[in-house]
């Protein structure tokens, strides 16, 4: 059975990455998510996908010049779903906390310098680890610096290739730098590709997903799971068409 992430939450029916967006897919029956991180200045892992503000808080500056403390008391409801209550950029550490149902996350890093990314893999590891989370976590990047890093310093936790364009054989990449999973624009889906990357040991994870006819023809071609923003969508259409 093809399973289903949520992507940024619920990002089709609440503010991306925000606590109610996680909720939301909880509500929905999900138990699996995707979610984007940056570092604030104070090193904590803030879940938010742009390295600014302005597209989901309307303030300017970076994501990397505020603290956590001022991160957490922005309201990050621009450009989503209307919602009633203020949203505020939780950090993984509040993720970690307040939804414990998950059983399985997707960690995308935005990140850029190895010295960046070293601090990126030590912070994850220390909230998996506290909070007793090491089979439940992929970290995932489309950065071949965060990825060639983690094989380097042989990062304890899975690591998954996010690749967009495939313009590089993305199997290939993803075999160079130990990837266990491969993320996969839907659009870049073929059955032979999918077929060779499970060959290989890869779990095949397609991005984003928001049609029915689409979801269904991914599931046909054997995906092992698709990210939407819509989930109550998905469980509907994939639990009717399986």
């Amino acid at each position: 059975m093809t399973l289903i992430y949520g992507h940024r939450g619920a990002r089709g029916e609440a503010p991306e990455n925000t606590l109610p967006s996680f909720r939301r897919a909880l509500a929905a029956g999900i138990r699996r998510v995707e979610l984007d991180l940056h570092l604030s200045s104070d090193q904590q892992l803030m879940v938010i996908h742009d390295p600014t503000l302005k597209r989901t808080t309307g303030l300017g500056g970076r994501v990397n010049q505020h603290s956590a403390a001022e991160l957490m008391r922005l309201d990050a409801r621009r450009n989503g779903p209307e919602w009633p209550e203020n949203c505020p950029i939780p950090s993984l550490e509040q993720l970690f906390q307040y939804c414990p149902e998950f059983e399985h996350y997707q960690l995308e890093v935005k990140s850029g310098s190895s010295g960046q990314s070293r601090i990126v893999l030590n912070a994850v590891s220390t909230l998996v680890e506290r909070f007793g989370l090491q089979d439940k976590v992929v970290l995932t990047s489309s950065s071949r610096t965060l990825l060639k890093t983690a094989r380097d310093t042989a990062y304890s936790l899975p690591i998954g290739l996010v690749e967009e364009y495939g313009l590089i054989d993305p199997l290939k990449s993803a075999v160079r730098y130990g990837c266990r999973y491969l993320i996969l624009n839907w659009k870049l889906c073929k059955p032979a590709r999918i077929r060779k990357a499970q060959a290989l040991g890869l779990h095949v994870s397609v991005w984003t997903v928001n049609d029915p006819t689409t979801m269904i023809r991914l599931a046909d071609m054997g995906v092992d799971s698709i990210i939407t923003d819509f989930p109550h969508l998905a469980i509907e259409t994939l639990h009717t068409a399986q």
